[in-house]
């Protein structure tokens, strides 16, 4: 959550700037951000309703009035459900650049009517929240400011200074002000990495026999605290006595290809530390043993017992801390339970779901021709003609151009909403900066016409963004339910962090859980890395690991509408070792092809020791039309990681190769 002052002329956005006056962001915003302004002026923003006039995917459109479009939608939604019943629609909405409001009320309208319901967020954050909460519990973790206390930071995973920036400067400070030692570890050398005191380039999927490999050294050194283990844990003595043999540093360092002198290193640091703060990033967990890895990673802290100090611990998302009323929004009426479609396999079920299968979908803040895994499965599903599609975004992006009508949305800057940070413990009301392009409207505002002409009665669905704000305080607990509303509505920002005697634990058993009882149902009671049988499979047919990973000015699809980001990224690209390149005869601005048994894509080629031998890189998620061909989730299965159902992407094995036309061309 960025604090953000708009600068508005004329009813236009001129100028976005972070909020010097607030306490954590502290006038910054990053390089993307700061480019909002011309997201919201942007020349490819859609003004008006579409309804299609070609072939899906086409992409051709004719203007109709927001009457049509709604008068349209709701007529065919319960056509649908007389026929069908309620479970033949789908919602698909997501987060995107939203607060709670527009992003909860979409998620309420389609529970209130009963229709199948998107298994949200397993294309991001799933497995390592699952694995979270079931060895530390739903709760927050620590808090980014107490790192003024820590004498060891380590990013385990996270790019910090691309995705974490108003963290990343205050350990920048720590570090010029009183030498707190930052490590890395990362399979990409990053701009973090670079400010590094120890980076450690580690390869894809280890990160669990790194962990448990720094857990063999602590116990043999002595720096296990014995005392924080036996009053606040459950389990270790069975990891110690079953798991952590297998992992001395020499066959650590054999796994993850990092020298034993670093392991070492690492393991004499953190044992040194008196509060030790690791940062955990998601990246690490989209692979099939992800939730293993975050699991060891989560579990660092109650060996040391950084857990129990100011300024120790691990963090990963604070969310689970703002214990607001969100059912309010996301759920004001509707049945308990209903089927549900795993937001990464959305292809596999508008191919295959039946009884009764998928004939409408709702996509919103969401581009699932985009981001999901095994795209093509995604397009074919959306080119049904007998799928009624409607897609609400501010642009025309892959996946609306599927769409049988397409609604224009509103961006954050023009919308009002309650924003609760993630990766910081504070919230925030954002008043909308300017009336909505063109005939643009929110999520929340299409959420309730829709509700409306649907005969929802729910009293959610009439409330104007400030009034129905309040409703998530109503039973709310902790320092989020102290909110003064009066204080809120002005846009004063609230802190919300609550004050810990060290880290608390809302699992099962009240303790770090190094063994789990619920995960020993699935076979994974204990935490241990062990090479995945597909994986190894794959790597013998295959000769690279796929590595993806924000762009530093292309993050994702929601940042296309800026022209200027765009050109600073350049073209789609991926990133190949030199040695690897060499021995592809690669050069450096070529277009390569790549390929795996799924599909192909079409990159340019950067040539760079910033990641190992055996790996490519792919930054961000680019629209097809961009890249020389196809976006690289084409290359991805939609296989599930050990915990939580989440996506893996970095499960990924494939080859590069010349692209066939640039070798047509210089033949020629």
């Amino acid at each position: 959550m960025c604090s953000l002052i708009a600068r508005v002329e004329d009813g236009k956005v001129v100028r976005v700037q972070g909020d010097p006056d607030h306490p954590y962001t502290a006038g910054f915003a990053c390089g993307k951000v700061n480019r909002d302004a011309d997201n919201v002026n942007s020349p490819d923003r859609i003004l008006t309703p579409l309804k299609r006039s070609g072939p899906k995917g086409s992409g051709q459109f004719t203007p109709i009035s927001w009457d049509e479009a709604l008068d349209e939608i709701t007529s065919r939604w319960k056509a649908i459900i007389a026929e069908s019943g309620p479970l033949a629609l789908l919602g698909y909405a997501y987060s995107a650049h939203q607060g709670l409001m527009n992003r909860g009320l979409v998620n309420g309208l389609f529970h209130a009517l009963g229709t199948s319901r998107l298994q949200a967020g397993t294309v991001c954050d799933t497995c390592c929240e699952t694995a979270w909460d079931l060895t530390v519990g739903p709760v927050g973790g620590a808090d980014p400011e107490s790192v003024v206390h820590s004498d060891l930071v380590i990013s385990w995973g996270a790019d910090l200074a691309a995705t974490n920036v108003h963290f990343w400067a205050l350990v920048e400070e720590q570090k010029k002000t009183r030498g707190v030692p930052l490590v890395v570890i990362d399979p990409r050398r990053t701009r973090s990495a670079k400010a590094a005191d120890l980076y450690l380039p580690i390869k894809i999927g280890t990160d669990a026999a790194l962990a448990l490999g720094v857990m063999h050294i602590l116990v043999r050194d002595g720096h296990a605290n014995r005392d924080y283990i036996a009053k606040c844990t459950l389990g270790f003595d069975k990891v110690e006595r079953e798991i952590l043999p297998r992992f001395t540093p020499a066959r650590v360092a054999e796994i993850t290809g990092l020298a034993v002198a670093d392991i070492e290193k690492l393991a004499a640091m953190y044992g040194r530390a008196k509060a030790a703060l690791i940062r955990l990033g998601e990246g690490m967990t989209r692979l099939a043993a992800g939730g293993q890895a975050l699991r060891a990673v989560a579990l660092l802290p109650g060996v040391s017992g950084h857990y129990g100090v100011k300024g120790g611990g691990a963090l990963l998302l604070t969310a689970a801390s703002c214990d607001l009323n969100y059912n309010a929004v996301r759920k004001p009426s509707g049945p308990a339970t209903s089927r549900m479609v795993n937001h990464l396999r959305l292809g596999e079920a508008l191919l295959t779901m039946n009884d009764p299968p998928i004939r409408a979908i709702y996509i919103s803040a969401n581009n699932p021709a985009v981001t999901c895994p095994e795209v093509h499965k995604v397009k074919r599903g959306l080119a049904r003609e007998d799928l009624f599609t409607v897609v609400h975004d501010p642009f025309l992006t892959d996946t609306a151009k599927y769409a049988d009508i397409v609604l224009p949305a509103a961006s954050y800057l023009e919308t009002d909403d309650l924003y609760r940070a993630y990766g910081a413990y504070w919230m925030q009301w954002g008043q909308k900066a300017a009336e909505p392009r063109g005939e643009a409207r929110s999520n929340f505002a299409v959420a309730q016409a829709l509700a409306r002409r649907m005969g929802l009665a729910d009293p959610i669905f009439s409330l104007a963004p400030q009034d129905a704000v309040k409703e998530l305080f109503k039973g709310s607990t902790g320092p989020a339910s102290k909110a003064d509303p009066k204080k809120l509505l002005a846009g004063e920002p609230v802190r919300i962090a609550h004050e810990w005697d060290g880290q608390p634990f809302k699992t099962p058993s009240g303790k770090l859980e190094f063994y789990s009882e619920e995960l020993a149902k699935q076979g994974l009671a204990l935490p241990d890395w062990t090479e995945d049988p597909i994986e190894a499979a794959d790597a013998e047919k295959w000769p690279l690991r796929l590595l993806t990973a924000p762009g530093y000015f292309q993050a994702h699809t929601a940042f296309s509408g800026i022209s200027f980001l765009r050109n600073r990224e350049g073209k789609p690209f991926c990133i190949l070792h030199p040695d690897d390149a060499k021995a592809r005869n690669l050069t450096d601005g070529a277009t390569v092809r790549l390929f795996n048994d799924r599909a192909e894509v079409g990159l340019v080629l950067r040539v760079s020791d910033e990641i190992r031998p055996g790996v490519v890189l792919v930054p961000g998620q680019r629209p097809s039309s961009e890249a020389a061909s196809g976006t690289i989730n084409m290359l991805c299965s939609d296989r599930y990681t050990d915990i939580g159902e989440g996506a893996t992407y970095q499960s990924t094995f494939l080859d590069v190769g010349p692209w066939p036309q640039a070798q047509q061309v210089a033949a020629e």
